[in-house]
């Protein structure tokens, strides 16, 4: 059971993410649905009424810009070696 969660999990990752974290995937897709929600227009043409799966459906198609402050963080802290 445990491994196809897994697989579900694995399909909703955001395509250019290192990690495949499904937690980036929900955190992006759910700040993209709230700018769907007031009034953004959709990168997609779409039938769906919902925000949130025309959000996910975006960030799956890489289609949303987004950046990762401890990413940022981490990359701009000097090496200690």
């Amino acid at each position: 059971m445990p491994e196809s969660n897994f697989r579900q999990t694995g399909a909703s990752v955001i395509p250019d993410d290192p990690e495949a974290s499904a937690y980036r995937f929900i955190i992006v897709a759910a700040k993209r649905a709230r700018q769907l929600q007031n009034g953004a227009r959709s990168f997609l043409p779409t039938t769906s009424k919902k925000p949130t799966v025309a959000a996910m459906e975006e960030v799956r198609r890489g289609l949303v810009q987004y950046e990762d402050p401890a990413l940022k963080r981490q990359q701009a802290a000097p090496l200690d070696e």
